[in-house]
Order: C-alpha cells, then structure tokens, then sequence
C-alpha cells in the first residue's frame, strides 16, 4: 500500500538530506510504528506519503514514494486526499472551520459524499472518540486533547486507506490515548486500513504494531523489524523494556502483561527494601545562570513577557510562593475551574494531572493572570496575577504553554537565544547552553518553524529558563519529547527545585511525574479530587500508574531508575 524506494529528503539551504536512503514497504492493512529520538526526520517520512513533502514544504525528493499505486512526485496531496489521511502533531494549523461537527464533516464534503452518509459518518465518530458532548462547541474554546480528537476524527470521517499520524496520543490523557488507539486497531483488524505512525510515547504504542521502522540517528538507514527485535536495538524504549533490559529478561517483554508474569522474582529481590520515595539523580547538577533584574528593552517582545520572567531565586524559607483559595473559573458556558484550593511551596514540584477538558490549563493560565477568576482568590509572590501590571508580574512567573510558537518570533535559534539574553540581562551565551543541553545539534542558524514540536517546545523552554523564575508553569512539555530529551529536561528542572524554585506541570505523561514530580494534584471536571505525594496518589490509579508500578504492583516502585539504584 505504502513504498518507499531509496526515498531521500534535502531541504533548501541544508548541508545534507533531512532523511536519506529510507527504503521498506508498508503492506495494506498493517500499523507499522515510526520511532526514533526527536529531529531524525520521522515529521518528513510522514509528510511524504501524503505529498505535503516536497510540494507544500518545498525542498528536493530522490528515489520513489507510492501510495495506493500513485506516485508522490506526479500526485499532489488534493489528489492523494482520497486514500491518505494526515493528523499532524498541530491540531489547530489544520482546522477549516469553526465548530466541531462542521470540521468532522468538511473532509467528507470536499469529497462530495452524499449528505446521509456524511451524517451517518459523524455520528458514529462522534461516538467512537467520546466528542459527541463537544459536537456544537467552537474549537477555540477545546482544551488541547480536546482538538488532538477532533483532528483524528476529521480524517477517520472520510474511510482513508491510509492514516497517517503523527503524534497521536501526545496531548491526550491516558484513557482517551487508549480509546483512539483502539479505533486505530479497529481501522486496522476490520477495515483493512494502513496505518504509519510516529509516536515518541512507545509505552502506548509499541504492543500495538506489526512492525517498526527505527530511524536511530540524523542521516542513518531505516531499520526495519518486529517490535521486539527493533526494541532490542533501539536508542529509545519505553520504562517496560528498560525494566527488562535491567532484569535481562529474553525476549524483551512489550507489555505491562508480560512483564508482570516475569517479575517474581524480581519482586523476591526488591521485597525487602524501603518502599522508595521521589527518584533522584544525584548525578545531576543545578543549572547555574546569572539572575536577571529589569525590564525587557524591546515593546515588540511584550507579547513574551509571561514566558520570560526576571527574578531572583526565592527564598526556600519564604512559603507559599503561590496560593489558590476557593477558585471558579467560567468559560462560557462551561464552568472550568470550581472551588479549587491549592498552595505551592518553594523548591516544589507539583504534576497536575486529570482528563482532557479538566482544567488544568486553565489553572495554569489563573496563576500567571490570563484567566480572570469568576470567584476565589489566586496570589502569587504576594499579589493576584490578573490585577498584577505585566511588568511586575513577570518577575514571578513565567509559562511554557502548550504552543512553544506563541513564544518564538526570530528567525533563527541564534536570534531567538540572543534575544532571551537580553531580555533576561544574562550573560551573553546562556541561553544557546541551555539550547545546547535540552537540545544537542541543532545549528544556530535553524529557523524555529523549521524544527519538530518537541525542538519547538525545547527552545521555548531554553528560553524561558534563562531567566530562572522562581515559579515555573510548564504545560504539556514533553509533548513531542524522545525519551532522551525527557531525561534531559528533568534534569534541568530538578537543578532549578533544587534551587527552590517552584515547578508545577500540567501533563498527561505519567512517567514524567513518576519521575519528576513530588506531588500530584488530579483535577475532574474542574475540581481537585486528589492532592498528595506522588506514590500516594498514582499506585493505586489504574490510569496514572506509571509502568513500573503496574508491573512491580503491590510495592510501590515508580521508574527504572530507582529499581536499579535499589538492586545496588
């Protein structure tokens, strides 16, 4: 269905091809899963097979790409559109229209589908990925997850062929990943529908493919194999398979299944220690970056003030560094936030958790002040955020959305590094190191929209801690990470708590606050229905439990990392 023949990617102005020489076949109706760490070119292979790669990015294409017999370099993707359906990793620079059911149903018309099967079509996506509540609600007002099922949706609704998906569950919540997954798997065992998938989550995916294609470095050949054999070899597994490579299992197991049938006797060799507490690195140094004092210079990088504060450390003594009492937040007609109570201390690391549409970013948006509360009070450093000038307020926090594009603008990592030196009067070079740690080989004359969403969120996030605010709001941001990266930034951020420096993520990825997080705080329809240490609030979760705590269960193991310090 899908062929690639000795397939080479060379983007204008680069040295060398983005990929080169990928050559393997995807047969109808088989998932293979596209995996490798960020920036080997998994984003360009994908784009490829719908012919946004070369005739949208631009850019020269060598060898051969097929779909469905129809030859990439002669088809443009409306003539593609047909047989190949796209979900990329942004939601939203894909939308047409205004509501949820009218974007479900402008695939379908652009085909010229008669009206009743188009209405049979949304009412029945509608319901295999739970949007049938949001159906009239405008996608602007949709939590990121939110829209992350409604992109899926919009290209189930026409029967492609060939899905393409890039990214799929990394905004979405644990059981609404696992609900789309299971409509991927449908498409697949019933339909026959052929499936390409990157996704760098693999503890979701992996058990669910026929086969992966591992991209393992910049430039290097595509390795095609079973998803045991690709693990074995891979630079990027998920925790089940570091855990096996740790125990030496054989094979390696892929789920939490067949790992807990393995683990007796690991189980008998970690039964007598402590029950851990927070995973630690001791390795890991606190990133060490002059303290910022005054003003940005330039009125045009206002628009980045709220994710480039300037302030000293506080104080680990001073307490809380922000309190939320009796907090409702509207939006509409839906009531966001209620009667939210919540206090954070210095040197804390807070994960706040829940399903899409639960509130957390909106709690997010209260405590940097933009989101006006309905009720309640919020305080931060001494003051509520949305009657704070900007100026002021930006010396107490600072906010990674979602979107690291809201908080880019030049043209190049260069400029964008040298700009956030300025604005937080650090010393020239700081912010490129950090670029240099969370995000090694990306050369200084990269423009941002040029790099992949998880090098986006990188550099947003160099940026915005340059500064070094005392309170951190961090939203989604391993979205798009490799596991590699991941471990990269805990590290980062576990310097700045170390620091006393306030850290709180809104975040879907259980095994980032396994190992990051102090406490987890677990939002439902806008209320705080758990708040307590990490180990307390996920081991009894079916939903939040990390893998290792699934497969080592009842004891109360939460990462890789404090198993082997355990076996020491």
């Amino acid at each position: 269905m899908i062929r690639f023949e000795n397939v080479s990617v060379t983007y204008d102005g680069a040295a060398e091809p983005t990929v080169r020489g990928v050559d393997f076949e995807v047969p109808e109706g088989e998932l293979v899963l596209l995996a490798g760490p960020s920036g080997v070119g998994k984003s360009t292979v994908l784009g490829a097979v719908s012919g946004l790669v070369p005739h949208f990015t631009g850019g020269t294409l060598a060898g051969r790409i097929t779909v469905a017999g129809r030859d990439t370099r002669t088809h443009k993707p409306r003539e593609l559109a047909d047989v190949v359906g796209t979900v990329g990793q942004d939601p939203l620079s894909h939308f047409v229209t205004d509501t949820v059911e009218d974007e479900l149903a402008y695939g379908m018309e652009s085909l010229g589908l008669p009206p009743e099967v188009m209405r049979r079509r949304v009412e029945e996506t509608l319901d295999l990925l739970g949007l049938a509540g949001l159906r009239d609600r405008p996608l602007a007002t949709l939590s990121g997850g939110q829209q992350q099922r409604v992109a899926i949706g919009s290209v189930l609704t026409p029967h492609p062929r060939v899905l393409v998906l890039d990214e799929p569950t990394s905004a979405l919540d644990p059981a609404a990943a696992e609900e789309v997954l299971a409509v991927v798997q449908r498409l697949v065992h019933d339909l026959g529908t052929t499936v390409l998938m990157a996704e760098h989550r693999l503890e979701r995916v992996v058990q669910y493919a026929d086969r992966v294609a591992l991209l393992p470095a910049p430039g290097a050949p595509l390795v095609l194999g079973t998803p045991a054999e690709m693990m074995a070899v891979s630079p990027v597994y998920p925790p089940v398979v570091g855990l096996g490579r740790l125990a030496g299992w054989s094979p390696l197991p892929l789920t939490v299944r067949d790992a807990r049938r393995r683990a007796g006797a690991l189980r008998e060799r970690l039964a007598e220690r402590q029950d851990p507490g927070p995973s630690a690195d001791p390795a890991a140094a606190p990133v060490r970056l002059p303290t910022p004092t005054s003003p940005p210079p330039s009125v045009r990088r206002a628009r980045r003030l709220l994710g480039r504060p300037r302030v000293t450390a506080p104080d680990p003594a001073s307490s809380p560094v922000a309190e939320v009492r009796g907090l409702a937040v509207r939006r509409g007609r839906v009531q966001a936030l209620r009667r939210v109570d919540l206090a954070l201390a210095p040197g804390e690391t807070v994960a706040l958790m829940g399903r899409n549409g639960a509130g957390k970013s909106t709690l997010l948006g209260s405590l940097v002040g933009l989101v006006q509360p309905a009720s309640g009070v919020v305080r931060v450093g001494g003051g509520e955020p949305y009657r704070t000038p900007p100026r002021e307020l930006v010396r107490r926090v600072g906010l990674v959305p979602q979107e690291p594009r809201d908080l880019l603008y030049a043209d190049t990592v260069a400029a964008e590094c040298a700009a956030a030196d300025r604005d937080a009067e650090a010393a020239p070079g700081t912010c490129r190191a950090l670029v240099a740690e969370l995000l090694p080989g990306v050369a200084d004359g990269t423009h941002p929209r040029d790099l992949s969403e998880g090098q986006r969120l990188a550099l947003a996030l160099a940026v915005v801690l340059t500064a070094r605010p005392p309170l951190v709001l961090l939203d989604e941001p391993t979205r798009g990470l490799d596991y590699a990266a991941k471990a990269r930034l805990i590290t980062h951020l576990r310097g700045l708590a170390r620091d006393g420096h306030t850290i709180v993520l809104a975040t879907h990825d259980v095994e980032l606050a396994a190992e990051l997080a102090d406490r987890v705080v677990l939002l439902a329809e806008g209320e705080v229905i758990a708040d307590g240490p990490t180990a307390d609030v996920v081991v009894s979760s079916p939903s939040y439990a990390p893998q290792v705590t699934k497969i080592l269960a009842p004891q109360r193991w939460l990462t890789v990392a404090q198993v082997r310090e355990a076996l020491r």
